[in-house]
């Protein structure tokens, strides 16, 4: 499948494979490191890496703890409250919206992050990066497969996307925030698409009709356009 999301979209990142457990996965490595955010996680497995993070793993990232239901200790507790008053003396957000950002009800033991194509098991959400014109056909073979929601883009905090999507059990676009462009080092010109591990296969069989069709349509629009 990962072979045929590669080759149909032509990305330039791998897809990523994420899932949830209480135990430390067997074969699987420890991230070893404990990055700045949750989303450089991403980066590392779209580069290849295969690994399992724990709590402790991600208590440098606050706003990540919160989406992923991270206890922080209680020494770190506060950084939350101080993230979230710096971005709201900016105006980056409002604190009434806080309690309406999508967030895991589990309380976070570990995760598991590798690439798509070395998943030992079903992911719990499959997050896939890359320009607008990639996004649109992943967006677009979602809905024909009926596993995708029309017009779902969502927006900061990049990291929400996973606990909105394994809530709603249905595929959505993020268009990123400035940390996870920061961390994750996501271009300028990219975004993220992200869908439930059950529903890939679903979506890779409609995937070869949708890019079909768009370069059929697009040989169609050109040509009408010209003669108008």
């Amino acid at each position: 499948m990962t072979e045929q999301i590669q080759e149909l979209l032509d990305l330039s990142a791998l897809p990523v494979a994420m899932s949830f457990c209480d135990e430390p996965p067997e074969h699987i490595p420890h991230v070893g490191k404990a990055e700045a955010s949750g989303c450089t996680y991403w980066r590392r497995a779209a580069e290849g890496e295969s690994f399992y993070t724990e709590a402790a793993d991600h208590y440098n990232c606050p706003i990540g703890c919160h989406t992923h239901n991270v206890e922080l200790p209680a020494e770190r507790a506060g950084e939350l409250n101080d993230t979230l008053g710096l971005m709201g003396e900016l105006g980056y957000i409002a604190m009434e919206e806080v309690p309406g950002i999508p967030r895991r009800q589990e309380t976070f033991r570990r995760a598991v992050y590798s690439p798509l194509k070395d998943a030992a098991e079903v992911p719990d959400v499959v997050i896939i990066s890359g320009e607008p014109r990639q996004m649109m056909l992943l967006a677009e073979a979602a809905v024909a497969a009926g596993v995708g929601i029309e017009n779902s883009v969502m927006g900061r905090p990049t990291c929400a996307m996973i606990p909105a999507v394994m809530q709603a059990g249905r595929s959505m676009s993020s268009l990123g925030c400035i940390g996870n462009r920061v961390y994750a080092g996501l271009p300028d010109d990219e975004f993220y698409f992200a869908l439930p591990g059950e529903h890939v296969q679903a979506l890779v069989d409609k995937l070869e009709m949708i890019v079909n069709a768009n370069q059929a349509l697009e040989e169609y629009h050109r040509q009408r356009q010209a003669e108008i």
